[in-house]
């Protein structure tokens, strides 16, 4: 018999991105009120609790599933989850954090970061070119991508290591920390910056139907993904990936 996993989270840092977004308390209210009734396979809840800003999760373990799944197949999970739930999730459960929570938090670790990117030996000139138009920018660009189109349940961080795929093809979502209410092209956008090779985005795009606001949704997850590279090692296998994740989400922004 498989033994669950345990996911432990401390109280977050006064102040923290994890303690502003309320990011903890966030996968237990999922575990407890949306998974059992969210239409799309996640990991089985055994037991959640949370006191005082620490939580603790006991969920089904999916460690021998393989970690991500078909960009495609993601795309389609998550098109059908956002159907379901559009124009209702955010009435039905209020709590869900929306697209604006703590965004002058990101902004400023943008701004503060961006410098530090931009001088990388593997920043090109289109990613700087990119960077150098978000400075100072963020709010406004998660402004706009916010209003992208009709609001609904989202993942909020739809990548290949948060997705899951059984023997038998069947794809799960895992890791519900970032869970809201959004624009479901936001999941999409998110998708492709962080986890699909660029010569895949057009089938994954095609495979998710109805896009409108991608591109709006597009900006905001460049941002992101930015800041992913800032957590890599220069030059290295993994900074090579988000650059050209990245340099595609430019283009398709000019």
């Amino acid at each position: 018999m498989v033994e669950p996993f345990v996911k432990r989270r401390e109280r977050p840092i006064p102040g923290s991105i994890p303690d502003v977004l309320q990011m903890f308390v966030a996968e237990v209210r999922f575990y407890r009120e949306i998974a059992p009734v969210v239409g799309v396979r996640v990991p089985e809840c055994l037991h959640a609790e949370e006191e005082d800003g620490a939580t603790l999760l006991l969920l089904e373990n999916l460690s021998e599933w393989r970690q991500g799944a078909e960009p495609a197949a993601a795309a389609r999970l998550l098109a059908g989850m956002h159907q379901q739930w559009q124009g209702v999730a955010g009435d039905r459960w209020p709590w869900l954090r929306r697209p604006d929570a703590g965004i002058d938090v990101v902004a400023a670790y943008f701004d503060e970061t961006w410098p530090k990117v931009a001088s990388r030996p593997d920043c090109t000139a289109v990613v700087r070119n990119l960077g150098d138009r978000l400075v100072g920018r963020i709010p406004a660009v998660e402004g706009v991508a916010a209003v992208s189109g009709p609001p609904t349940l989202v993942h909020g961080d739809a990548s290949m290591r948060n997705i899951r795929t059984g023997p038998a093809g069947e794809v799960a979502l895992i890791d519900w920390e970032d869970v809201g209410s959004a624009p479901g092209v936001a999941d999409l956008a998110w998708l492709l910056v962080s986890s699909v090779e660029p010569k895949q985005w057009d089938e994954t795009i095609a495979a998710y139907g109805r896009t409108v606001g991608l591109r709006e949704a597009l900006a905001a997850a460049a941002s992101q993904g930015i800041l992913s590279l800032a957590n890599t090692p220069p030059e290295s296998d993994e900074a090579t990936d988000w650059v050209r994740r990245i340099e595609e989400a430019a283009r398709r922004l000019t």
